[in-house]
């Protein structure tokens, strides 16, 4: 079988190659980024090859054709290509997500593929402020302040319009919740923490963690969702797919991790109001919407994927939370550009 994987130098792409790497059924990958691993690359890389494509060029003529050649052949198209940073850029943002994912879509249909897996997310969803476990029919208008939640829930009009258009096409949609491995632990600083809180901190040191009233967090770990694609390129069942781990964490779970043990609960606008101070001026990478997000998304049962895909999570939210953590403290990361380990040189 042969699998390409738009993305494939990221966060979810490294774990996703490494399930690769391990699939008997899998004979060659394609690994397709905008700023792909040195030569020679060390492992999980070097089970692929590499093709340097923007998928959000600004000029763009070319992109599809380029896609569409890396495709030729292909058994499965895995597309994990996203971009979070940077927030302060809305254009640049859009052109890779929601473009980039049309372009896609268009080298899939050059290229003949007939099996596509896409990375959705709980952040497509819309407000829900119960604690119920809800499944994939919840609507996914996404959280309208959030550019990540407006950009995920866009491009599952995409994929409606497509399996409308080209149903020959099977689209599988992997809906996950937060996603965290050792490996990210830089890629998370530079993301979401930014440069004025020491990484060191988060790892238990922090005086006290304010934590919105009533926010809940779900997370899973990133083999574990690689081993959910893997499933999808093998079922082909099409449809989408909640992916988390069983545990729902609170506060007191995550000031266990980051504070030990100290919160103190405060109004999520007030919280809202920091981020925003901080995101204004520069000193924070994130934007206010995505404490919108956090605060509003449904808890998400994952019973179908465990029905269908015979999935199941492997790692507790909290222990993949504890393992990105002591990453980020110790600057991990891996040889691949978003990866990067602290100190290492930014390859554009």
């Amino acid at each position: 079988m042969k699998v390409v994987v738009t993305g494939a130098s990221g966060n979810v792409g490294t774990a996703v190659l490494r399930a690769l790497a391990a699939a008997d059924d899998v004979t060659q990958v394609v690994g397709i980024a905008r700023r792909v691993p040195k030569a020679a690359p060390s492992a999980p890389y070097d089970v692929a090859s590499w093709v340097s494509i923007d998928v959000g060029a600004r000029k763009g003529r070319s992109v599809v054709g380029k896609l569409a050649a890396a495709m030729e052949g292909a058994d499965a198209v895995i597309h994990l290509a996203w971009a979070i940073q940077p927030t302060h850029n809305r254009d640049r943002l859009r052109r890779t997500n929601v473009l980039g994912t049309s372009r896609v879509l268009a080298a899939v249909r050059v290229a003949g593929v007939t099996n596509v897996v896409v990375a959705s997310s709980s952040g497509t969803y819309s407000p829900c402020h119960d604690d119920v476990p809800h499944g994939e029919t919840w609507p996914t208008d996404g959280v309208p302040t959030c550019e990540y939640s407006v950009y995920k829930a866009e491009v599952e009009q995409l994929y409606d319009e497509h399996e409308n258009a080209h149903p020959e096409v099977t689209i599988t949609r992997l809906r996950p919740a937060l996603i965290f491995q050792r490996d990210a632990g830089s890629e998370i600083v530079r993301y979401f923490v930014g440069p004025l809180i020491p990484p060191v901190l988060l790892n238990g040191k922090l005086p006290m963690l304010p934590w919105p009233r009533g926010m809940r967090l779900q997370a899973v770990h990133a083999s574990d969702v690689a081993q959910a694609y893997l499933a999808a390129i093998r079922l082909k069942p099409g449809g989408a797919f909640n992916i988390a781990a069983d545990d729902v964490l609170g506060g007191a779970e995550i000031a266990s991790l980051m504070a030990g043990g100290r919160t103190a609960q405060a109004p999520t606008g007030a919280v809202r109001a920091a981020v925003s101070a901080g995101w204004n001026t520069r000193g924070v990478p994130i934007s206010p919407g995505w404490i919108d997000m956090a605060a509003n998304v449904p808890v998400m049962s994952t019973a179908k994927a465990k029905a269908e895909l015979g999935w199941s999570a492997q790692h507790s939210a909290y222990d993949a939370i504890a393992e990105v953590l002591q990453g980020m403290a110790d600057g991990a990361g891996t040889s691949s550009p978003p990866l990067r380990p602290r100190g290492g040189a930014l390859r554009d």
